[in-house]
């Protein structure tokens, strides 16, 4: 799936990988690597050195992002992981789902 039918804000569900079934926000799209970064998914573990001299190092969880093709838009209307469509209403592009044709 292309990243131009995934948008900032989108509720995706994951299809592949360790992260199957799982559902998240979608919180940044990079449409040149085709990659996307969800809440709560692809989190990992950084140990951070200390900041000053005295204080302890920390662990911090970043966000990785996935490959776009690994997951499908979730649906408001049916709540299913659908695949995306396109239709145009009064010179309007707009995004539908393909299962039930509720806009997106």
């Amino acid at each position: 799936m292309t990243t131009r039918k995934i948008k900032k804000g989108d509720t995706v569900l994951v299809m592949k990988g360790k992260n199957r079934t799982k559902r998240g926000k979608v919180l940044r799209v990079w449409p040149q690597l085709g990659k996307i970064t969800i809440e709560g998914v692809n989190e990992k573990i950084r140990h951070t050195r200390p900041k000053r001299q005295g204080k302890k190092g920390e662990r911090v969880t970043v966000l990785h992002p996935i490959p776009a093709a690994n997951v499908r838009v979730v649906c408001s209307s049916c709540g299913k992981g659908t695949r995306v469509g396109f239709k145009i209403n009064d010179g309007q592009k707009s995004r539908i789902c393909k299962k039930c044709g509720a806009d997106l």
